[in-house]
């Protein structure tokens, strides 16, 4: 079998630096190249790279003959609301430059992150499905739902593999907030054991979906290692861990620091999170390729205060 050489473009983000150690420990250190504007401060197997600069992208993918990329550079819903125009041209422009390139040089697969930010306040609120109305109300959503669709029509049109997953909010001890509407909820916990009031930007009852990152890279890994049959839907999976709202996450971390304290002080991103859906039934990713949260807000605040007590 051909050995695999993974590009991960965004490696410096929330999802792209833990979703690099995970591909190395799978496929070794010298056969993932992660990219981001910015150098690592490890900057072994890493090279800089614009993904508005097509020429770079094409020149590492013949470089290194990339079997595969994950491509998750990209501004997300709240720092785009500041700029709408150059998030759009950073999103879709660089996926454009990443389908192509895959297209014309033998890339053999390729990872779209989409998010519940395609769904807007017209969407069923609870357990939204597969197929609900995609109109959303932010740069950063309007971007991924026309990156579903473009996604499929490369595969329709080219047979290229393209695979994608609808993140939810993304929480995790491994990095800071990075820029995100759900980013409270990492927050919160780094607050928590600093013995801070946490000022949160949400209302108490925002009820919102989320996932831990241990999940959401086991469902990258899973959808991205399925047999090309499963994958039945080509624009993006719906992908579900838990819902909550800011008050059923402090309550949780109060069982192990009662004397944390919090206050609500909602700012632009509340109207971001009220056009969003509360809940999401992810039952076609379920029966398609068996994919299974493993995490909820219990096992989740444990595992988070344990290792960030570590750090």
């Amino acid at each position: 079998m051909q050995q695999e050489k993974i590009l991960v473009t965004g490696a410096n983000g929330q999802i792209g630096s833990v979703l690099t150690l995970a591909l190395r420990a799978r496929y070794g250190n010298e056969n993932v190249i992660a990219t981001d504007i910015r150098q690592l401060t490890d900057n072994q197997h890493f090279a800089l790279v614009n993904i508005l600069d097509a020429y770079q992208l094409v020149e590492i993918v013949k470089k290194h003959s990339i079997t595969q990329i994950y491509h998750l550079a990209a501004i997300l819903s709240a720092k785009g609301e500041a700029d709408p125009v150059g998030t759009w041209d950073i999103n879709m422009s660089g996926l454009f430059n990443v389908l192509n390139t895959a297209k014309e040089y033998g890339v053999k697969k390729v990872f779209f992150p989409s998010s519940i930010a395609v769904f807007g306040r017209n969407a069923a609120k609870e357990h939204t499905s597969q197929n609900e109305i995609c109109c959303p109300e932010t740069v950063y959503g309007i971007s991924k739902v026309a990156g579903e669709n473009w996604c499929n029509y490369y595969f329709l049109k080219y047979g290229l593999d393209v695979r994608s997953l609808r993140y939810p909010g993304i929480i995790g001890h491994q990095t800071l907030p990075g820029g995100g509407t759900t980013d409270y909820a990492v927050e919160i916990y780094h607050k928590a054991l600093k013995n801070e009031i946490f000022s949160c930007f949400l209302n108490a009852t925002t009820r919102l979906p989320m996932i831990y990152m241990d999940d959401a890279i086991r469902a990258t890994l899973e959808i991205m290692d399925a047999d090309a049959a499963k994958i039945k839907i080509r624009t993006s999976y719906n992908l579900a861990g838990m819902s909550f709202a800011p008050k059923d996450v402090f309550e949780a971390i109060k069982t192990h620091q009662p004397d944390f304290q919090i206050s609500y002080q909602p700012d632009f991103r509340q109207a971001i999170a009220d056009s969003w859906t509360s809940s999401i039934d992810d039952s076609a990713a379920r029966n398609d390729w068996g994919w299974n949260a493993k995490f909820d807000l219990k096992s989740m605040t444990d595992d988070m205060l344990k290792h960030l007590k570590n750090k």
